[in-house]
């Protein structure tokens, strides 16, 4: 079949739409499609065209929501970024660093972020400046600190950032034995090249507490002459409360003094309290303390020491300090006692002791009476005897070779006079090790006081078995 668009004649159409109107009575002023009539077959079967769509209305968009849009989109894009930088900046900033062994290295005063990091580089403790200079500003930590640290092997710039910061700077320490002098103590002080500053003058003797003392590069001499000055008035002022109220002592300096005498006399720590009792029955008895060190005090002062042993014109030299002259206790301290030492003299052992000398063990042998002193005498020196090439005393006095009860010997203390210095027997026979002598293990420089595992052991001098107190 064949279908052709039928032809209408101009308003035949519109009168029929016009009539379609007039008949349902409505205003439809659409006007209904042509029919087209098919040409041919294929346009026949050809589906009818659908019309395009209607175009979408355009509608504003309000600059604000734009603007907020763009920031939203901005900020989740920089946080990201920050994410993804964070984790790399916390990952190196956490990473082993070159260093391949613990090394201590100085950081001068006055070095800035800048200079401190040129210093860790140099010392081979980081490799990129750059990333130490910022986290050390803008990774929320304390200022950088000068000093002298201590870096571990590998040590990363977080860790190295950390040691910096808090300030944990290298502990060094000097120790000062008891019974040193106040000028023995200053010499030491100046001897240490770690310490800096000098000191003003020499303390007062007996002002220091000798100890151990730890500080840190930097730290002045003075500062450690003050800190042991404030450790003596705490650790006196404690003991002083504490006395016994039998020590013939009426002052802290008293106690000091008397202290200073036993520190001196013994350096066995069992026996302070014995030898504190010794000087204290005496002094309640009114009897000369008669000590070997005072008379050596009188001579030298704060030196500490003569070098070798006491004559017996020395013995007899009147001097403010020397207690085999004198009454009572001398005028002030003879040296720096300890703590202990001040514990023995404030609280001495409860004896009618008066007498001791040295037993050829290392320790005293203590008595009551003149008599059983003269007996431990002549034991002391036949150990003395049975002994090789001994060593020349130093800082000490021989005890009596008899029994004599005349002049000095009759009111022996600790010693008495020495023979005539040309006879044969005036010679001591005491191994003396003290401060200041040739065998002083302490000016031995090549080990350190604080590490007791680098400490040598001192030899016996050849034929001497054992170092003997008098």
């Amino acid at each position: 079949m064949f279908f052709r668009r039928s032809k209408t004649k101009p308003g035949e159409g519109q009168d029929v739409v016009d009539r379609g109107h007039d008949h349902d009575g409505h205003d439809d002023e659409t006007p209904l499609p042509q029919r087209l009539s098919p040409r041919s077959p294929s346009e026949a079967i050809k589906p009818i065209a659908a019309p395009p769509p209607p175009e979408r209305p355009e509608r504003e968009r309000g600059s604000f929501i734009g603007l907020v849009s763009g920031l939203l989109t901005f900020a989740v894009a920089a946080a990201l970024a920050a994410m993804v930088t964070l984790t790399i900046y916390q990952r190196n900033v956490q990473e082993p660093g070159p260093l391949a062994a613990d090394k201590v290295i100085v950081i001068p005063r006055s070095s800035g972020t800048t200079e401190i990091a040129e210093t860790l580089a140099k010392e081979g403790v980081i490799q990129h400046t750059g990333l130490f200079e910022f986290a050390a500003r803008f990774g929320g930590r304390a200022p950088l600190r000068a000093g002298e640290y201590l870096f571990k092997a590998h040590a990363s710039i977080g860790e190295t950032l950390d040691t910096l910061a808090t300030g944990r700077q290298v502990q060094h320490a000097i120790t000062f034995p008891e019974g040193l002098t106040s000028e023995q103590i200053v010499a030491r002080l100046n001897e240490n090249d770690v310490l800096s500053g000098e000191i003003g003058e020499v303390p007062p003797e007996g002002s220091l507490l000798p100890d151990t003392y730890k500080f840190e590069r930097g730290a002045t001499r003075q500062q450690i002459v003050n800190l042991m000055k404030a450790k003596q008035r705490e650790v006196l002022n404690q003991i002083w409360q504490r006395r016994s109220a039998d020590v013939p002592v009426k002052t802290p300096a008293e106690l000091v003094t008397l202290a200073s005498i036993v520190e001196k006399e013994t350096g066995r720590a069992d026996e302070r309290p014995r030898v504190a009792a010794v000087f204290a029955n005496r002094l309640n008895r009114r009897m000369k303390l008669q000590s070997d060190p005072t008379i050596v005090y009188g001579l030298v002062g704060g030196r500490g020491t003569l070098g070798r042993g006491i004559l017996r014109s020395e013995i007899d030299r009147a001097t403010p300090y020397n207690t085999y002259v004198i009454e009572g206790l001398p005028p002030g301290p003879i040296a720096n006692p300890g703590k202990a030492a001040l514990e023995a003299a404030a609280n001495p052992s409860r004896t009618r002791d008066l007498f001791f000398v040295a037993d050829g063990t290392g320790g005293h042998a203590f008595a009551e009476s003149l008599d059983a002193h003269q007996r431990n005498v002549a034991r002391w020196r036949a150990v003395e005897k049975s002994r090789q090439s001994p060593p020349d005393a130093v800082d000490k006095a021989d005890p009596p070779a008899t029994s004599d009860t005349s002049g000095a010997a009759a009111t022996a203390g600790t010693n008495a006079a020495l023979l005539d210095p040309a006879s044969p027997e005036a010679r001591s026979r005491a191994f003396d090790a003290s401060e200041g002598t040739r065998l002083d293990p302490l000016k031995n420089k090549t080990y350190d006081l604080g590490s007791p595992k680098s400490i040598p052991v001192l030899a016996d001098p050849p034929g001497l078995k054992q170092k003997p107190k008098r």
